[in-house]
């Protein structure tokens, strides 16, 4: 092993805890996104709905939208979860060895194709044109903190990939 390749797993095993830690806000900002209020609808000035995405999953299930609760809880609640939960893995100290890594980013790569992001957007975006003739929109924190989740996630994994493809390429 070459003194370039002791730097970048020297470099690794510096930012794995930070990294871990930016995974704890993460969960956190995802978490806080899920059950806080995303969205109100105000309807003629009398009627007012303020939607969190937990809520919006409930009323889905209660008015029998099985299919639509099922696909938006995957995309908002199921992968996300996952993909920290992978990420966290490929952090770990206990990970070793570059068939273990290259798994844990397989998986990842494979989860992260179908983000969050893109999907609870265009919702979002598709419901505010739609009602806007109809009824008044507000956009809520719950939103941002969700955005943050992903934005954050997508640099947690980008800067993960980077040093395990350094990592491994020197050792080849």
């Amino acid at each position: 092993m070459g003194i370039a390749h002791e730097k970048t797993a020297q470099q690794f095993s510096i930012e794995a805890p930070r990294l871990r830690f930016v995974l704890i806000a993460i969960a956190a900002c995802l978490c806080a996104g899920l059950f806080a209020p995303i969205i109100t609808l105000e309807k003629f000035y009398f009627f007012e709905n303020t939607v969190s995405i937990i809520s919006g999953l409930l009323e889905l299930l209660e008015e029998g939208q099985f299919l639509l609760f099922i696909i938006i809880s995957l995309f908002s609640i199921v992968l996300p979860i996952l993909k920290l939960l992978v990420l966290n893995k490929l952090l770990s100290p206990s990970l070793d060895g570059e068939h273990a890594f290259r798994k844990y980013l397989g998986w990842m790569h494979h989860y992260g194709k179908w983000s969050m992001l893109d999907v609870f957007v265009v919702a979002i975006l598709i419901a505010t044109v739609k009602l806007g003739a109809v009824a008044n929109v507000q956009l809520h924190y719950g939103l941002y903190l969700f955005a943050a989740a992903v934005i954050l996630t997508m640099l947690v994994t980008a800067r993960v990939v980077k040093l395990t493809d350094k990592l491994f390429e020197q050792n080849n």
